[in-house]
């Protein structure tokens, strides 16, 4: 009896330091209104600091450059975390990193589009550091992935990483940002007169609202900019919502998704080069038709450029062009993943789990376009009040997203109490943030027209 009280005891005073230390993990969702929080007044002031009459006109010139970065192996492939980062078992089509150099003889900026998930975090500390004005300096550079879902993996940190990108491989991080610089340093050596358009068309039937369904809308423009050089050449970057899922988890061949096929379909056709950025994604997905994954890949793609192609086209309004490009730091509440829809995990779990990495804001202007990079899936559902207001100063708005940085999913407030995987396991930074980022948006619209 006595031996039975002692077990007992030892086992009552092992569940109170159980549930004392998961009380030091988990808290409940704060959910004070964001007007209120430290981080909106750290935001105002940020972006009160830059100013808005630096931007200056000049004589347009641009170049472009790939670098392939296909690994010779087979690597961990980053997209979906049922995967847990298993390797590739073969290659559909190469990957590669796609850079584009303007010029206006007064600045000069960079636009970066990677075959990846998004553009890791782990890749941008390194280029903070080696991009400088040698080159062209980081918070010139504007950063976007094609979100393809079967590319390579193996640059996420902590635990997070093991899931959604594998185990983690150094080469590999340098590896993609060795390639970025070498396709900025290309770009650069390639500079020449060009012209620029802006197009806009929309594409309604390749694309659906997987978050909400029909109670939802979709964001359906497919946003260009087109170039054409001296020497005839012509170059074309182009953004669309939809999210490049075509290929499902179980497929484990190394690929683009369907914004490769698009991308070789124009390079083939009426341009010399090709680049695609994922839009606002957040809430988008694809319409799959067709009878396998690859099958679907074509015709996703045949239905973003047969609305491509007929775009509206917006020229610029003279041959001098403005070109500015900003990197604004972005305050956010800590962080507190959802276990329930209520109980949170505390930030410095989070910070343990995924490791800490800067979050900010890029925006790049050129001529009558704005360019504004988010770090996150932000929802296609937010885009259209700031599209008009765009258009109200008379710029051309493209949010894409995977900017650098990442903190997860951005929805419609709205969605937030729902129990849905971008509402859920996928939101960590709390309420609010669809409305907090919408004005974040449109701050810098009225910083840069």
């Amino acid at each position: 009896m006595k031996f039975l009280k002692i077990l007992l005891k030892i086992i009552g005073s092992f569940f109170l330091i159980l549930l004392l230390f998961i009380a030091t993990m988990i808290t409940t969702m704060d959910r004070t209104p964001y007007k209120q929080m430290a981080y909106y007044k750290q935001w105002k002031s940020a972006i009160g600091n830059v100013q808005r009459d630096s931007a200056k006109t000049g004589l347009l010139n641009a170049g472009w450059s790939k670098v392939n970065i296909t690994p010779a192996s087979p690597k961990p492939m980053a997209g979906y975390g049922n995967r847990h980062g298993k390797p590739f078992v073969s290659v559909h089509d190469s990957i590669y990193i796609r850079a584009m150099v303007i010029d206006n003889g007064v600045t000069q900026a960079a636009v970066i589009a990677a075959d990846l998930l998004i553009i890791p975090p782990t890749v941008t500390k390194i280029l903070q550091a080696r991009l400088t004005e040698k080159e062209i300096p980081f918070d010139q550079v504007f950063f976007g992935a094609t979100h393809s879902h079967n590319s390579v993996g193996g640059w996420g940190t902590g635990i997070s990483g093991l899931f959604f990108s594998g185990k983690y491989d150094q080469a590999t991080v340098d590896k993609i940002a060795d390639a970025i610089f070498q396709a900025i340093v290309q770009a650069k050596a390639k500079l020449q007169p060009a012209k620029l358009v802006y197009m806009e068309s929309r594409d309604s039937t390749d694309i659906r609202n997987r978050l909400v369904g029909d109670e939802g809308i979709i964001d359906p423009e497919i946003r260009s900019l087109a170039l054409v050089n001296k020497s005839g050449e012509k170059a074309i970057l182009s953004s669309y919502g939809a999210h490049s899922t075509i290929i499902n988890s179980k497929n484990m061949a190394l690929s683009r998704d369907y914004p490769g096929v698009l991308i070789d379909s124009l390079e083939s056709g009426r341009y010399n080069f090709a680049m695609y950025m994922a839009g606002a994604v957040g809430s988008m997905g694809p319409i799959e038709k067709g009878t396998d994954d690859f099958d679907e890949m074509k015709n996703q793609a045949y239905g973003v450029q047969k609305a491509l192609l007929s775009s509206e086209i917006i020229k610029q309004p003279k041959n001098e062009l403005i070109l500015r490009a900003i990197t604004v730091p972005l305050p956010l509440r800590e962080p507190s993943p959802r276990l329930t829809m209520d109980i949170v995990l505390r930030s410095w779990v989070f910070k343990k789990a995924f490791g800490e990495y800067p979050v900010f804001v890029k925006a790049l202007r050129i001529g009558n376009v704005l360019m504004v990079g988010m770090p996150c899936d932000y929802s296609g559902e937010l885009v259209g009040g700031l599209d008009a207001y765009a258009k109200t100063k008379g710029l051309n708005l493209i949010i894409t997203s995977f900017n650098g940085g990442y903190i997860g999913y951005i929805t419609k407030d709205k969605y937030f109490d729902r129990d849905l995987y971008e509402t859920k396991p996928m939101s960590w930074y709390g309420p609010y943030n669809g409305a907090y980022l919408q004005e974040v948006i449109k701050d810098i619209i009225d910083k840069m027209d």
